[in-house]
């Protein structure tokens, strides 16, 4: 990103904050002249200098760095909804929101981030599936009278997954946070 942009975007931020030069220096620890010399573009701040803007004005270095994104909630209700796709095959609801994913995060406003969240946790109910689908299997072929409640539960686990696809979704294209609780992060 150029000098130009990201001390145009500092220099934004304050202001929606409220914040003089002063009191971003005192929030994030650094020197007034250094604040003043990245918001005149005579330098641009990189790694803990970054950071430090970044906590001072109460947002990530990525939003200060991608602010430049384009905003699209219909893509990211899109993005949400591609996960439904584990209805036809339980490995679809991981692959068509990863490629969806991986074409658009650098182009998208908070495509990174949602991308992550869906991904976490279509991979985490895939591998619950997969051990009541197993608990299952093995529980016909033992004769134990669990197949039929693994069934069940796989059932459940379908449902489920659906509804809070759908209301993610809402929240989506609504531009709202969405929620996928219950999920390991395997994506940070």
């Amino acid at each position: 990103m150029k000098n130009s942009k990201l001390s145009e975007r500092v220099t934004e931020l304050r202001n929606r904050k409220g914040f003089s030069q002063e009191v971003l220096a005192e929030e994030s620890g650094l020197s007034l002249r250094t604040i003043q010399r990245i918001e005149n573009g005579e330098t641009a701040p990189r790694g803990d200098t970054l950071q430090r803007i970044a906590k001072g004005l109460g947002v990530t270095s990525e939003d200060l760095i991608d602010w430049k994104l384009q905003k699209n909630d219909s893509y990211l209700a899109i993005l949400n909804a591609s996960a439904l796709t584990f209805i036809f095959f339980p490995l679809l609801g991981i692959l068509i929101p990863m490629l969806m994913w991986i074409s658009k995060r650098k182009e998208i406003a908070n495509v990174e981030k949602m991308g992550k969240l869906v991904l976490n946790f279509q991979i985490s109910w895939f591998i619950t599936y997969c051990v009541f689908f197993l608990i299952g299997v093995m529980s016909k072929i033992m004769h134990y009278s669990f197949a039929n409640k693994a069934l069940i539960f796989i059932g459940v686990l379908y449902v489920f997954n659906a509804i809070l696809i759908l209301f993610n979704v809402k929240r989506a294209k609504n531009g709202k946070n969405v929620n996928y609780f219950i999920s390991i992060p395997f994506l940070r």
